[in-house]
């Protein structure tokens, strides 16, 4: 009796002790599993980071000089000269005036490895896809839109060899609006299923995107952290646009038929720049990001106060985009007023297909006489 008793005990321990040796197996082999594929070990525990290249600071030095497109220094010359007395001739060296001081390249922080700028040139097209009136982004159906950035981007190459160009869409993510709207902030959020139509069509030409931000009655800090997500990734970067920030402004005046958006040109801030610029420095430092790009539009020199209290990081580059249109003297001009005196980091300049030739006879700024501007711009719009 016995016996069977402990018969029947052993029975029934036999199948816990079973499982509990497989799953003691199981775990000393579960800790590192892997596999062989293509002779490439693919580990399930290891995080595959994408490799960040360390910064060239000789290169970029280099870059920088090249683009600040400075003019050469100028040399001494000599000349004979004759007494009028004696009639002797005597050569004579005249030193040239001293050169004044040249505003770039801009003394300013290293970025961290991986940086875009100024390695290479952005060029993008701008706009929203609910319209066809807001920029060349939203004017055309996919297709045809990829297939003008193209050439846009092949007349870049051309006229400039040595920097490689890198495809954006500028993707106007907050809109100011007429309307005050439910919170009478002027502004309209796009919803995140447009955004990621963007990021699918920018995949298809392995173009980077920025979303950009019209405040209208709200603020950076308002609008910022609604887009976080999409800001952790490593192909999108910032636009900030001054014209349609009415900041100081009060709403209630404008809701009772006073300044809107598009009424009157908006301002931003240092401040406000350098809040927008800690927002993505954080970021990038959280996701082990290259650094992000900062595009500022200009074209007042109200759009933009403090300029010399802008701070660039390491973690974000940030370009000062002449955002104005009309023809080439007058384009010329205002980035000769309000983006070469006031040096931050990088320049930009924006292209329009249709508003930069409303004047009879004019045409669009070629590659080659944007060139021509000091310093060279690095990021390249069209609207």
């Amino acid at each position: 009796m016995i016996m069977k008793k402990n018969f029947v005990r052993d029975f029934l321990f036999l199948p816990v002790l079973l499982i509990a040796l497989f799953l003691f197996i199981s775990n000393i082999f579960s800790e590192k599993v892997s596999y062989t594929k293509d002779a490439e070990v693919i580990k399930s525990e290891e995080k595959v980071v994408p490799a960040i290249t360390p910064l060239d600071k000789a290169a970029y030095d280099k870059k920088l000089e090249e683009i600040a497109n400075n003019p050469s220094p100028s040399l001494p010359v000599t000349k004979i000269v004759k007494d009028p007395q004696t009639g002797v001739e005597t050569i004579v060296t005249i030193e040239p005036k001293p050169a004044p001081l040249n505003l770039w390249p801009v003394k300013t922080v290293y970025p961290n490895g991986g940086a875009i700028l100024p390695f290479k040139r952005i060029v993008a097209y701008y706009g929203n896809l609910y319209s066809t009136k807001m920029g060349v982004l939203g004017q055309y159906p996919e297709a045809e839109m990829l297939e003008r950035l193209d050439a846009e981007v092949k007349k870049w190459e051309g006229a400039d060899p040595g920097t490689p160009v890198l495809p954006a869409l500028h993707y106007i993510a907050v809109v100011a609006q007429e309307k005050a709207g439910q919170d009478g902030k002027h502004r309209t959020r796009m919803p995140n299923s447009e955004i990621d139509k963007v990021l699918a069509i920018a995949a298809k030409i392995d173009a980077i995107v920025f979303l950009d931000i019209q405040v209208g009655f709200s603020t950076i800090e308002e609008e910022l952290p609604r887009l976080q997500k999409y800001f952790k990734l490593p192909n999108v970067h910032l636009g900030m646009d001054p014209e349609f920030s009415m900041k100081g402004m009060d709403p209630e005046f404008s809701m009772k038929g006073g300044i809107r958006p598009g009424k009157v040109v908006g301002t931003f801030d240092a401040a406000d720049i350098n809040f927008a610029a800690e927002y993505l420095e954080k970021i990038v430092k959280e996701n082990n990001l290259s650094p992000k790009v900062l595009v500022v539009h200009r074209y007042t020199q109200k759009m933009v106060t403090n300029y010399d209290k802008i701070t660039p990081l390491p973690e974000v580059q940030i370009v000062m985009h002449m955002d104005g249109w009309g023809t080439m003297p007058k384009k010329i001009g205002t980035y000769n007023q309000f983006i070469y005196p006031e040096p931050v980091q990088f320049t930009g300049f924006k292209l329009f297909y249709k508003n930069d030739v409303f004047t009879p006879g004019t045409v669009l700024m070629t590659p080659e006489e944007v060139l021509k501007l000091r310093p060279k711009p690095v990021y390249i719009q069209y609207q």
